[in-house]
């Protein structure tokens, strides 16, 4: 029988009550890993309840020993990165290779967050008036909570739970019910660091109990990851219950490919881009714009190394793309497909209907590429979220920039080039929060904020960093007088 997972409350694994659960799926095989209960709001009221008891004592503990479990679960998480990565490729479909650098990045959050101390310090001003000083200090909210992903499970959750946890709030986690055991892996890791009870809490399930985390009252925040439309709508929800909120939504993502660029060089960023996590990360390359004789070179080379890429189960030797989630999302990739095809585009590279040897039964979706695709057309707008990658043209960079700013998205642009003025003007004029310049994935390391901007972000402070640390943190100004003589009148 299958795995039945637990979730962890008050620092101990608690069984569910739940009546309804889920198969955890292995996206390449199709082979059921792991049972994942859909916790009903009970259990959530229990985690909350345990959280709000444990920050009486954690928010009064200094910073530098809130920190220490944190060094301490740095170690563990070195130590057991080949296990987690393994996880990740058997419950997500990633390549090893892919699930090992997703873990280097939850990893770089948790050396971060050891920053603590300095990075929540506040400021002061002597004297504002005479023998009157002025401070700003930065306490803790209280308890927060994150939703995250299925397609970064390793690395996601640590995007917030280092941040929250060293500022002296308690956290609760609910991960995506379709990739929840790299979380109970990292659970028990955690639980090894030495947390008090009560800071860490972990309730598996879907969305009533989303909805239970939106409404509980001492839920003091929450950030997400996901779909825009999700996103939106926790956003919407969180708020309208007074919560602060950060909500990380969809992208539809453009590459612009000007004459002058290297082009061995950017069609293999790209396609690593394009295709890597089976294009299921939401800094994928979605749209490569090519201006004037970009066109041929990066057209031809792009269908050679898309039809010549090896896909397959991403812990066999070779493999350089996995699966896509599940069979909803290879039938939904595959009929955006359609739908482009329809609207005018022309399929250069078609990905549809393979299988592979071995896996018959796993959710392929092989590299596609869309030529042509007209800038008005309905899949111009919309994320697929798999390994396609739409290509269009134009005649100067102008006409690029204006295609790119024209998407109600705002995660990621790109452009690759060799002139320094090109990139300077593309930078600045761009609408993205996340800018590369010949680089393919504009992914922040962790002492930077992750930005975006349009449909793509919902909120104003983002995952990682300083924003993290505002996030997590309020501000408390306090005006104080001290005179010598009490009797003195004011």
């Amino acid at each position: 029988m299958p795995e039945r997972l637990q979730n962890y409350i008050n620092g101990s694994w608690a069984p569910s009550s739940a009546t309804e659960s889920l198969n955890v799926i292995n996206p390449a095989s199709a082979a059921v890993l792991a049972e994942v209960p859909l916790s009903p709001a009970a259990e959530v009221a229990k985690a909350v309840d345990a959280a709000s008891a444990a920050f009486v004592t954690w928010r009064r503990t200094p910073a530098g020993e809130r920190i220490q479990p944190l060094f301490k679960l740095k170690m563990l998480l070195e130590e057991n990165i080949d296990s987690l990565a393994r996880t990740i490729t058997n419950e997500c479909g990633k390549t090893l290779g892919e699930a090992t650098g997703e873990m280097r990045r939850a990893i770089e959050n948790v050396e971060m967050a050891c920053g603590i101390p300095s990075l929540m310090q506040g400021r002061n001003n002597e004297d504002i008036a005479p023998g009157i000083d002025e401070h700003m200090i930065r306490q803790p909210l209280g308890v927060v909570a994150a939703i995250t992903p299925f397609n970064f499970p390793g690395m996601i959750p640590f995007w917030f739970l280092p941040y929250a946890v060293a500022t002296g709030n308690c956290f609760i986690l609910k991960p995506s019910e379709r990739v929840p055991v790299t979380s109970a892996r990292m659970f028990e890791l955690l639980e090894k660091a030495g947390f008090p009870k009560g800071v860490l809490q972990m309730v598996h399930g879907g969305r009533d109990t989303v909805n239970a985390l939106l409404d509980h009252p001492e839920v003091r925040a929450i950030s997400f990851v996901g779909s825009t439309a999700t996103a939106r709508y926790i956003y919407s929800r969180a708020s309208a219950n007074g919560k602060r909120a950060q909500c990380q939504g969809g992208a539809k993502n453009p590459v612009v490919i000007m004459p002058d660029a290297d082009m061995d060089m950017t069609t293999r960023i790209l396609a690593d881009s394009a295709f890597g996590c089976a294009g299921q990360r939401c800094l994928a390359a979605s749209v490569a714009i090519t201006v004037g004789d970009a066109r041929g070179p990066l057209t031809d080379q792009m269908a050679a190394i898309a039809q010549n890429r090896k896909v397959g189960y991403g812990l066999d030797s070779g493999v350089e793309m996995g699966p896509v989630i599940s069979a909803e999302s290879k039938s939904r990739i595959e009929s955006l497909i359609a739908k482009g095809e329809h609207e005018g585009a022309r399929v250069l590279v078609d990905g549809r209907n393979r299988t592979v040897s071995g896996y018959h039964d796993g959710y392929f979706v092989f590299p596609t590429i869309l030529d042509a695709v007209p800038p008005t057309s309905e899949i111009a707008g919309t994320e697929i979220f798999g390994p396609v990658l739409s290509l269009m043209h134009a005649s100067t960079i102008d006409e690029a920039i204006a295609l790119v700013n024209a998407r109600a998205y705002g995660n990621m642009a790109c452009i690759f080039t060799t002139d320094g003025a090109n990139a300077r003007r593309f930078r600045y004029e761009v609408s993205a929060g996340n800018v590369g310049i010949n680089v393919g994935v504009a992914a922040p390391m962790a002492y930077f904020p992750f930005s975006g901007w349009g449909e793509s972000f919902f909120g104003d402070l983002h995952a990682q960093a300083d924003h993290g640390v505002e996030f997590y943190t309020q501000t408390k100004v306090i005006v104080e007088r001290w005179p010598r003589d009490w009797s003195r009148k004011f």
